[in-house]
Order: C-alpha cells, then sequence, then structure tokens
C-alpha cells in the first residue's frame, strides 16, 4: 500500500508539472520519484511552479464562488444541467444561489477537489515537501533558495486562506505528514478561527522578507509573487478576518470543536480592523513602490474616431481587461474564457451565426440599479433622478449619443448614469464601441441586441437583457470567424486596495482620512467628491458624515468599482449582507417578445436561495466518516 501511495503522489505532481507548463512558460521535466525532483536547480524549480498550478485553477472564474454565487450574474435555470459552459458541471458555481449545495457532495468542494473545486490540500502538501527539500540541490544559488522558498510559503498561505474564507476553521497542514503515517496523525483537528488567520498572516510576513518587492522581468516572470503582491493579499487577509462574518459573529457562538474548544471569537474585536488599517497602507505604499498607478488608455488597433465620453469608458473597463497594465497589483496568467457567455450579439454576422455568441451569463436588473446616477448617488437616493418612473420608455437623444443610440427606444433608468454604468453594463439600444466599429460618431452604430435577436430555440440567450460588458474586450469580434482578444485575470486592483484602506478607516472611528481614499477612487471614475456629491444631489445629505452612512457608501462603492471581478461575492459574505441581497428575485425584461411594448415587461426570472448555512461551505460527510476528529460547518 505504501508503494502504491507513493506511485500515486508522483503521479500527480506529474500531472500538476503538465497543468502548469502554460502559467509561467516553463516546461517541467517528467518526475519519476519525489527524489530527482530537487537533483538539480531546474528540477527543482519545475517542482515549485508544480506548486502554483492550482492558483492558475482559482483564477478560472467558474472555480470562484465570488463570482458564481454574487448576485451580478447568473446562469439560466432551464440550462444549469446542460453541458453548454465548457463541460458537465462547468457551470455548477452558479447552483450555488439554487438552493443545491448540500453536504453529500458540495459544490465548489476546495477540500476534496470536487464540483468545480481544487484540491488545495494536495497543493498545500506540495509546498511543504518543496520546503522540505529545496536545501537539497546544490545549485541553486541562494538568492534563489531564499525567493524561491519564499514562493513557497506564500502560496500555501494563499491556500489555507482561500479554504478559510469558504469554511472557517479549517486544519493547519503547516508540515507534509509522511505516506506512513499512523491514522491518528492524518486525522487532523480544525484549529480555531483566529488560530488559522494568524498563520495565514505569520507565513506570509515569512515570505515577505524573501520575495523581490516587484517582478523585474515581466517576460519571463509574470505571475510569480512578488512581496507587493504579498502584502496586498495580507490586507486583504486582515480586512476579512475584522469584517463581521468573522469578528464575534453571534451565529457561530456555539461552534465548537469535538474537544469543546470554541472555534470562533466569542466577541467582536476592534483592533482588527486597526490591524487591517495599517496592513492596507502598507500594501499601498508597496504597490505604489512598485509601480502601481491609475490605468491610463493604452488604444490598441486602429481607432478612426474616440469621442471623450468613449476614451472615459474604455479607461474604467481596460483598468480590468487590459491584462498587465500598471493599476493591477496582482494579475494571474490564465485568460478569462468566457467572453461568448457575457457578450451580446453586437454585429449582424453574430446575430446570424447562433454559436458565436451564447450570451447566457445575465445580469438581474436589480445589478444594473447599484450603479449611481450621474451626479454620483444612488438612483434612489438623487434628487433629479426620476426612480419612480425608471422603466418608462424613452428615446435616446443627442445628449447620450456616446452612451445610447440615438433615436433608439430604451428605458428612462437607462439615461444619465455614471460613467461606470456604461463601460460595465450593455443594455438593449445601449452603445457598443468595438467589435469591428471604432467610429463612435458613424451614426450607423451597433448597439447591445435585445430580445429580438434571441435565438427561437432558447438556449443561446440572456435571460434579462442587461450585460456584463465589462468583461469583453473591445477588440474582440464574434461571428463566422470570431476574434476573441484574450486577458488576464486580476485578483487584486490599486482601487480595490483604496477602498479596503477606506473600510477600515471608516471602522477605526476615522471617517475624515477614509472619504479622502473614497474620493481617489471616485475622481478616476469621473465623480465629485462623496460629501459634496451627497450635500448636493442626496435626499440624505448628512450620509457620509456618520459611520454608518460611510459604511453603506463604501460598500456599494466597492460593488460598483469591482463589479463582475470575481469580488463581490466574497465582499457581500464577510460582510453578512449575501443574504439580503439574495433573497430578491432575479428579474431581467420579457427578452423573447417581439415588440417593444411586450419586451420592456417586468419578467422574474426565478428566486434564488441563500440562507445562514450557506455563508460557510459544507465539509463532505465521506469526510467526517474518515476522520472523526472533525466537525461540520454550523447548520449544515
Amino acid at each position: 500500500m505504501k508503494i502504491i501511495i507513493k506511485i500515486f503522489l508522483a503521479g500527480c505532481t506529474l500531472v500538476l508539472f503538465q497543468r502548469c507548463s502554460k502559467y509561467l512558460d516553463v516546461t517541467p521535466d517528467n518526475v519519476a520519484t519525489l527524489n530527482s525532483s530537487f537533483t538539480n536547480a531546474n528540477e527543482t524549480q519545475a517542482y515549485l511552479f508544480g506548486c502554483y498550478a492550482n492558483l492558475q485553477a482559482l483564477a478560472d472564474v467558474r472555480r470562484n464562488a465570488g463570482f458564481t454565487a454574487s448576485g451580478e450574474m447568473f446562469f439560466p435555470t432551464d440550462l444549469a444541467d446542460k453541458t453548454t459552459l465548457g463541460g458537465i458541471g462547468g457551470d455548477g458555481g452558479f447552483n450555488l444561489m439554487r438552493g443545491l449545495q448540500n453536504s453529500l457532495n458540495p459544490i465548489h468542494n476546495f477540500w476534496d477537489g470536487y464540483n468545480m473545486g481544487v484540491k488545495l490540500y494536495e497543493s498545500i502538501r506540495m509546498c511543504n515537501t518543496f520546503l522540505d527539500n529545496i536545501h537539497v540541490p546544490l545549485d541553486v544559488e541562494p538568492y534563489n533558495r531564499k525567493r524561491w522558498a519564499a514562493e513557497a510559503k506564500f502560496l500555501k498561505a494563499y491556500y489555507h486562506y482561500w479554504l478559510l474564507r469558504m469554511y472557517g476553521p479549517i486544519p493547519i497542514a503547516d508540515k507534509a505528514i509522511p505516506v506512513n503515517a499512523s491514522s491518528e496523525e492524518v486525522r487532523q483537528k480544525q484549529q480555531s478561527l483566529d488560530s488559522c488567520f494568524n498563520y495565514v498572516v505569520k507565513t506570509i510576513d515569512e515570505a515577505i522578507v524573501d520575495l523581490p518587492p516587484a517582478i523585474q522581468n515581466a517576460a519571463t516572470e509574470a505571475g510569480r509573487i512578488s512581496g507587493a503582491i504579498a502584502l496586498a493579499v495580507k490586507a486583504e487577509v486582515l480586512t476579512t478576518q475584522a469584517s463581521p462574518l468573522f469578528n464575534g459573529n453571534p451565529d457561530y457562538a456555539g461552534f465548537k470543536g469535538k474537544n469543546g474548544e470554541s472555534l470562533f471569537p466569542a466577541t467582536f474585536d476592534p483592533v482588527k480592523w486597526e490591524r487591517a488599517a495599517a496592513a492596507c497602507k502598507a500594501a499601498i505604499d508597496a504597490a505604489v513602490a512598485a509601480g502601481a498607478q491609475p490605468y491610463e488608455l493604452r488604444v490598441q488597433g486602429s481607432i478612426i474616431h474616440m469621442s471623450d465620453e468613449t476614451k472615459q469608458l474604455l479607461t474604467l473597463q481596460g483598468a480590468f481587461v487590459d491584462g498587465w497594465n500598471p493599476e493591477q497589483v496582482w494579475t494571474l496568467n490564465p485568460h478569462y474564457g468566457w467572453q461568448y457567455m457575457t457578450m451580446p450579439r453586437v454585429t449582424a454576422e453574430a446575430a446570424r451565426n447562433v454559436f458565436a455568441v451564447y450570451s447566457n451569463f445575465s445580469v438581474p436588473i436589480a445589478q444594473s440599479e447599484i450603479f449611481y446616477s450621474k451626479n454620483g448617488v444612488p438612483i434612489n437616493e438623487d434628487l433629479n433622478f426620476d426612480y419612480a418612473n425608471r422603466y418608462q420608455l424613452q428615446v435616446g437623444d443627442e445628449a447620450n449619443k456616446f452612451y445610447i443610440k440615438k433615436d433608439y427606444t430604451t428605458v428612462a433608468g437607462n439615461f444619465n448614469r455614471e460613467p461606470r454604468y456604461y463601460s460595465s453594463v450593455a443594455f438593449d439600444g445601449g452603445v457598443w464601441f468595438g467589435s469591428g466599429k471604432t467610429d463612435d460618431l458613424n451614426p450607423n452604430y451597433v448597439n447591445a441586441v435585445n430580445g429580438f435577436a434571441s435565438p427561437p430555440d432558447k438556449i443561446r440567450f440572456n435571460n434579462t437583457g442587461y450585460w456584463a460588458k465589462k468583461l469583453v474586450h473591445y477588440q474582440s469580434t464574434p461571428g463566422d470567424n470570431s476574434v476573441w482578444v484574450g486577458y488576464p485575470w486580476t485578483f487584486i486592483r490599486l482601487s480595490g486596495l483604496w477602498l479596503l484602506y477606506a473600510e477600515c478607516l471608516n471602522e477605526t472611528g476615522a471617517q475624515g482620512d477614509a472619504v479622502v481614499w473614497l474620493d481617489k477612487v471616485r475622481t478616476k471614475a469621473g465623480l465629485q467628491g462623496v460629501l459634496t456629491s451627497w450635500a448636493q444631489h442626496s435626499r440624505n445629505p448628512s450620509k457620509p458624515t456618520t459611520k454608518d452612512g460611510l459604511r453603506q457608501i463604501i460598500h456599494q462603492e466597492r460593488r460598483i468599482e469591482l463589479a463582475f471581478e470575481g469580488q463581490a461575492g466574497w465582499d457581500l459574505r464577510r460582510w453578512k449582507e449575501l443574504q439580503s441581497v439574495l433573497s430578491r428575485p432575479f428579474q431581467g425584461w420579457s427578452v423573447f417578445n417581439q415588440t417593444v411594448a411586450g419586451y420592456y415587461q417586468l419578467n422574474t426570472v426565478y428566486q434564488p436561495v441563500f440562507g445562514l448555512r450557506d455563508y460557510l461551505f459544507p465539509i463532505q460527510e465521506y469526510d467526517l466518516i474518515t476522520n472523526p476528529n472533525l466537525v461540520q460547518t454550523p447548520y449544515w
């Protein structure tokens, strides 16, 4: 049996090496035994890149509950059991919002690696094995020995963090357990929540010392971990620990281990917000020192004419889809491969070829309405926004021609919105710059199509009439010969760090300082400062002057700025606000109706299901049987 286990582990290592060959453009040699993995520098570095392999897998948005269970978009329920999203189970993450999570065969099982999950404990074991053997090869330069070890430490810390964020208290795997260990040694217990967080932070701190502050040669090292990245992740980890889900949450007061020990902190600790604030400032300083700065549009391809309005929208969108730009603090190599699921049919060729664009990622109307009015306040607070009549029909005019097709009938709610609305969301009648059309003075502009272009088979369609425009590169052109301009997936942007810092400052009582960092994001988005906007345009002008009011503003600002980037689902969880978001039905327009009046009838697509128990993920029941030292996640 020991021989079989060793062969199995060696095989897993080989598979991981092969999977990561696209990650850092390194093709590792075949590995037959553990000893041969550390015979020289080349083999050792190849093993390190194997440790990176599942980091690449985490960049697949289908595996990210921050994307699939955020309420920002959904997959049509009548297609949920089909194979239209990259194979059986590819769309499974969206089922988290359908009440289909269970403990027998959990969705997004990252404990064991099933149902779009990743075997993170296996990845952690690889990191530990690497750290145990990095001293073996004699030809590794001292600098590389330290750096590679630091990278492995960061990776195992991040894999622990991903599990911690999902399950709460988890077993800490700081050392690789020998394959001949006894059953009792293998049956690890969950550590207390704060012990888990402290372990992740401590391990990241150990890694930072020996990581380069920034990647010097992007051509050969893009995707590897730097000190700036590690500090940014540390800031996120500490902010998560300080947040309501994990900081004195009464819902988990009775969560105890098998020996009766408390696994969740019983009381709220304000010092955690202070630690998080300090970490956010350190992360921002390190990112700036490494070259991070707000994105400036890098025009790609030939542009016939681009107005200032269009340039602003492409700048806001480009901060995410223009890969490896200075605003992206942490970006991973894997490309977002679902533009055809995200894009409307904006050309006649794409409308004819139903296989070119599926458009299944549907944005609920409620998500489109979190974006501000042009005055920089929520549309239901704006003194001059006719919120009650936002679903009335209105015709595109000259003043809005760069956002809405002139003389095209759409709804009033699409007018007079902030720039991030038009850069992030596509809707019926909305102007679409790109897809082969790069002249925004051309009156024959193509637009985000609507129900009239939906195919009759009702398989390749958008369920609401709203699309996540932000996730489609403007040069992508679907049709008979589709051209998809790929881009790497970004985990952390500079503006996201600004908003984390503003959140932490507000929670520590430093509202004035919080507003300064909040306004940096708003200025980048073309809006006035928060105090000015609320004083001049809101029905609740004093809202940003209180801690609770500013908290609401910061939360909404973060949901707007980072919309569709795989962050909202995690933010809403740690804020304990996801249950509120998913208690409302997902609504859209009647997209298969063939008249304008019929199309613009509100339609409830389905009612998402998300309860208290869904904030944390269940451990598979089989694991509880094989390891009796584990306790199930509360309410499961």
